[in-house]
């Protein structure tokens, strides 16, 4: 199994000094993946200019959005985007694709609520997959460029916690960015196998099975709880805190090195391929103590 490391673009106060130093810390590390993902109603970094910094800011690791919502962007404009970061990372890019679970991100960019739904992503999907792969797709003299270094685009993982959409993703998609919200591994197994069936049942070869969750390393003195605690109820803003609260306290990793080894362990058992590590603090530091842990 892999470790992908995401960067902290859900923290406060970031700049670019502290996320080129996670850059290159990931970069400089065991690890398979830098990861980062999209919000538009909230102070996180826009994901595609992002990917120019992230590109530059490494040489090795491959670069994982986790996710984008295509239902945000034009697709054909979006395609561009990512076969440019493709060109930029030369190659080195993988690009997850979900609806979102955030009505009001859809308002903040006058995106159609309504368009948040499988049948559009995979629209949407595939159009970008029909301009990655140099068809025409507007009346132009000249097909949409630049084209991806990777032939046929970036490879495509669908962004899903949930059984149907992962049947339904099987048309496009190249297998899962999944996330475990309460690390129930018994859940991930089960969609493990539903993505292995959807994909035999379509005839093609096995998907890559990747999944995430959020974590804090203990330091000996009982933080690590109270710092995923306190991420996502800053990260999970559009949703009451009565709601959030309760599931704060047992959401995610929180524990000791060897806790974090012991899951990674059970992780692999499962047939994961990947797993996606989501920092709830911005100390670089975090990283350092995972690549020991992996390394």
């Amino acid at each position: 199994m892999q470790i992908g490391m995401t960067l902290p673009v859900m923290e406060p106060d970031l700049d670019a000094d502290v996320l080129e130093a996670w850059c290159r810390a990931i970069d400089d590390g065991p690890f398979s993946s830098v990861c980062f993902g999209e919000r538009m109603a909230f102070d996180n970094p826009e994901i595609l200019t992002l990917l120019g910094a992230v590109a530059a800011w490494t040489s090795r690791v491959e670069v994982v959005t986790t996710v984008v919502v295509p239902q945000l962007h034009d697709p054909v404009l979006l395609a561009k985007s990512l076969a440019t970061a493709d060109v930029l990372t030369r190659g080195r890019l993988t690009v997850g694709l979900g609806v979102g679970g955030r009505r009001e991100d859809y308002l903040a960019v006058a995106a159609d609520p309504s368009t948040q739904t499988m049948a559009e992503l995979e629209t949407r999907a595939l159009t970008m997959k029909r301009v990655w792969a140099g068809e025409k797709v507007t009346e132009a003299v000249r097909p949409v460029g630049p084209p991806p270094v990777q032939p046929g685009g970036p490879s495509l993982l669908v962004g899903t916690m949930g059984p149907r959409t992962m049947r339904s993703a099987v048309t496009w998609a190249d297998g899962l960015a999944g996330v475990s919200m309460d690390l129930d591994l018994g859940s991930v197994g089960a969609l493990f196998a539903v993505a292995r069936e959807a994909w035999a049942d379509a005839g093609r070869s096995a998907p890559r099975l990747c999944t995430s969750t959020w974590f804090a390393l203990d330091a000996g003195d009982g933080s690590a709880r109270a710092q995923v605690h306190a991420h996502l109820l800053h990260y999970m803003n559009w949703l009451p805190v009565s709601i959030v609260d309760p599931l704060a306290r047992v959401s995610g990793f929180a524990g000791t090195d060897a806790e974090l080894r012991d899951l990674l362990k059970r992780l692999e058992d499962l047939g994961t391929d990947e797993l996606h590590l989501i920092p709830t603090g911005k100390d670089v530091r975090q990283v350092e103590r995972v690549a020991a842990l992996v390394g």
